[in-house]
């Protein structure tokens, strides 16, 4: 057993787990109609409200002091004082300090970064400023009409869901473009329709050497070179996001043109450093420093805000309590909203990639679940694909619903109509049908149909967060974010894991270097499992060339 499961906290909330765990939730709203006061929070423009959760007035007092006892207070001022709590690559974790608009010190190795920070912004403000009037011109003296960022992972995750979430504040006059997937038909389509004298290349790797993003960064360099025979237009075609020098002089890139970024900035966490490029290109450098801005709201507020107030740290908590005392497997992020369309796959990465570790801060393996499989889709849709399982499986999916009152667009029927839904669905998973319910809704003859009643049994009790938002503005979206990422932190603090590092990802990559080697190779494969052997020897059978 470990220290985790053994301790007074852990012990004493698995014994209350028991007595409440068929807690009726729609019954807890009837016997306490303040319920809605005492579990919900309000930070600026959001409102926190998680009063539909299998909690009683007992429960949260129980998981504060889980947290207390894994001594989440100091774990948090180490985080933000730059101490190196990353402890497998030795490194700092300061996305904080990338928003740090109070501009205080913040020190790694004894140097203050917040001058480094500082003079990036004020580059990336220049350079957008630049492209935007149109005042940087391509090769041949045209402005610029398209942007086209390559990178992966966190690089590319994070940019194309704030891009896609702030859609209203950007220029007409100028689009942005994702690349990503080393599968050619990901930049092949995105460049079949663009004008090669009139793109904008940014390409995002911090040591310029990541493989998917550098085999299209080459490509793309190839294609405008194809259109603009001379080598010298890369200059006026292409920016870095990276650290490394050298290897952007070799593509061509001009240096001055080179945006830098550093070893405490995680990839899953860069799109608040100078990744955030093409964001700050599609909405202006003034909105992005908005969304650090609200980033910023919500950092001040973990950092200074009771455990019994504060909106990460109980998120974290409920999360903690399905998926450790509830056995749930998974958690289910609900915006209804089509701008926040990629917040469920940000958040994938963001959570799955930190907490998706079985082996403990001191190297041994955990004997306790640790990070869910988080999944979503934008309502409506996804009540079309996959609400009947929330509803009526087998299994418990804790969910997160989130929408803002006020559209950016004005067809204001639509919006009364997503919200209601919004509000209903919520509704719908802690209250169920019960049978005698069932019975009212349906004509005589069909209440004697026993197959036809059970199929319309809904047994609710299913939880759910709710984010109200005012609107989906740049800070409120910069709050959004936080929110999630301070969770997620929290609950890895919990779960005594590091949740920022992703060795996970490495081993697959070492077999595929060697497996691209054999590709080419004329041999018989002989050196995997039969499996692999044969799938490999196939693929050469069916290829054309």
């Amino acid at each position: 057993m470990s220290s985790l499961t053994e301790s007074k906290a852990w012990i004493v909330l698995k014994n209350h787990y028991h007595q409440i765990e068929n807690i009726s939730i729609r019954n807890a709203f009837k016997e306490d109609p303040n319920r809605h006061n005492k579990f919900s929070l309000q930070l600026n423009d959001i409102l926190f409200d998680y009063s539909k959760n299998r909690i009683t007035d007992e429960t949260m007092p129980l998981l504060f002091e889980l947290a207390k006892q894994v001594g989440l207070e100091a774990k948090i001022k180490s985080m933000f004082a730059g101490e190196i709590i990353n402890t497998t690559e030795h490194r700092a974790v300061l996305h904080t300090a990338l928003r740090n608009r109070s501009n205080r010190p913040i020190y790694v190795n004894g140097l203050d970064v917040m001058p480094d920070v500082n003079r990036v912004l004020a580059k990336m403000r220049v350079f957008c400023a630049s492209v935007r009037s149109g005042e940087w011109k391509g090769y041949t003296g045209k402005a610029i009409t398209d942007i086209v960022s390559i990178g992966i992972g966190g690089s590319g995750l994070g940019p194309r869901m704030v891009s896609t979430a702030l859609a209203p504040y950007g220029s007409d006059s100028l689009k942005i473009h994702y690349v990503s997937n080393i599968d050619e038909a990901d930049i092949m389509e995105k460049l079949k329709h663009l004008a090669p004298d009139r793109t904008l290349f940014i390409i995002a790797s911090k040591t310029f050497t990541t493989q998917e993003t550098m085999m299209n960064a080459f490509a793309a360099k190839n294609w405008l070179l194809e259109s603009i025979k001379d080598p010298k237009a890369i200059a006026r075609h292409f920016v870095a996001v990276s650290t490394n020098t050298e290897s952007v002089a070799k593509f061509g890139i001009d240096t001055d043109n080179m945006f830098e970024f550093w070893d405490w900035v995680g990839g899953r966490y860069s799109l608040w450093s100078s990744v955030g490029l093409s964001i700050a290109l599609k909405i202006g450098m003034d909105n992005f420093e908005e969304l650090l801005s609200g980033a910023h709201e919500v950092d001040e507020h973990f950092r200074t805000t009771s455990f019994e107030k504060n909106i990460p740290v109980i998120m974290a908590l409920l999360g903690v309590w399905y998926n450790n005392f509830f056995d749930c497997q998974s958690h289910a992020v609900l915006p209804y909203d089509e701008s926040l369309r990629y917040f469920p796959d940000y958040l994938q990465q963001g959570d799955m990639e930190s907490n998706g570790k079985s082996v403990d801060m001191q190297g041994q393996n955990v004997d306790y679940s640790t990070g869910p499989i988080i999944w979503g889709r934008a309502g409506t849709n996804g009540q079309h694909a996959f609400f009947q399982l929330i509803h009526q499986g087998t299994k418990l999916i804790p969910c997160d619903f989130m929408a803002a009152a006020n559209s950016h667009y004005y067809l204001p029927e639509h919006h009364k109509v997503l919200i209601s839904n919004f509000f209903a669905q919520p509704e719908a998973l802690i209250n169920g049908l019960t049978r005698e319910e069932v019975k009212q809704q349906l004509t005589p003859g069909e209440q004697e149909d026993s197959v036809l009643v059970a199929s319309k049994v809904f047994a609710g009790n299913r939880p759910s967060n709710t984010f109200l938002l005012k609107k989906l503005t740049p800070k409120i979206l910069g709050s959004l974010l936080a929110l999630y990422e301070h969770k997620i932190f929290v609950q890895g603090v919990i779960w005594n894991i590091n949740s920022f590092d992703q060795m996970g990802v490495e081993l697959g990559k070492v077999l595929a270097k060697t497996i691209l080697s054999e590709l080419e190779s004329g041999e018989p494969i002989e050196s995997h499992d039969c499996s692999t052997n044969a799938l490999i020897s196939s693929y050469k059978q069916m290829r054309d060339c």
